[in-house]
């Protein structure tokens, strides 16, 4: 009797963490406050407005891809400047503002939080252009996707060069879903690719094939996974559809596609925080 009363005594308890053969945990994270300096300065691009040749759509930035990792950036301590690949008003992809009518981003609260605010419609109104930025200003770069990149960042090869730049001296260089598709063809200084010896993850065929479906006709004028496994000495990886997937392979980062760019954000800061 006193074998069930002590059983169920626990079973009971366990909720409330005291103990009966349960482990105590705790986790302290950092969080910045209002006011306190910051760590230093992370660039952020985005793609500016472009048309989609498949679909006809206005086409630019992703909303999830660039407000998750913005905030993870913020919390950390880190500031941020949004450059875009034209400069001026960036746009973001119909299906990832949560106001939009197919409801499609109406869970992502947190780009809903920051269009309330002014300062961050005043980031999208203004950008600089990429090439107008010092990278010497940054400890990181982080790539923002969406539709966007697949026709603004292919073939860049300004971008190319800022972003193995950034590689090339030790900083923190991140790219998340469709943003990957620059390293098709990134080079670093010696002209071997930036992606040789590397394992990398982007925007997955599984994905392409969900969001196809989706519409109802072919989204995208390539995929990053296809042209990606034809690429020799380099390992493309991806995880189940739509997870929140992003790989480290020394300081290059990658994240999956909308829902990894916060995991991709916190291996930046991870990062920064180890030097």
């Amino acid at each position: 009797m006193n074998k069930i009363f002590r059983f169920i005594t626990c079973f009971s308890i366990v909720a409330m963490a005291i103990s009966c053969g349960s482990k105590l945990q705790e986790e302290i994270k950092y969080v910045h406050s209002h006011g306190m300096p910051f760590k230093g300065k992370i660039l952020m691009i985005a793609s500016s407005p472009s048309v989609s040749k498949q679909t006809g759509w206005p086409i630019g930035f992703w909303g999830a891809e660039l407000t998750h990792p913005l905030r993870v950036f913020q919390e950390s301590g880190y500031e941020v400047d949004l450059a875009s690949t034209e400069g001026g008003k960036i746009i973001m992809d119909a299906y990832s503002d949560p106001t939009h009518e197919s409801g499609y981003s109406a869970h992502d609260i947190i780009t809903l939080g920051y269009l309330q605010k002014k300062e961050f419609n005043d980031m999208l109104a203004n950008t600089k252009k990429f090439t107008d930025v010092n990278p010497e200003d940054y400890v990181a770069i982080f790539l923002v996707g969406g539709q966007g990149p697949m026709y603004t960042y292919k073939g860049n090869k300004e971008l190319q060069n800022l972003f193995a730049g950034f590689y090339e001296s030790g900083k923190p260089t991140a790219a998340v879903c469709h943003s990957t598709t620059l390293l098709l063809d990134a080079k670093k200084s010696d002209g071997s690719l930036l992606v040789s010896g590397k394992t990398w993850t982007g925007f997955a065929d599984s994905e392409e094939d969900y969001s196809d479906k989706t519409v109802g006709m072919k989204i995208q004028p390539y995929r990053i996974q296809e042209e990606a496994n034809k690429l020799k000495g380099t390992t493309f990886r991806a995880a189940e559809a739509f997870s929140s997937y992003a790989i480290q392979d020394g300081n290059l980062i990658t994240g999956q596609q909308q829902n990894s760019g916060a995991a991709a954000a916190e291996m930046v800061v991870a990062s920064l925080n180890s030097k």
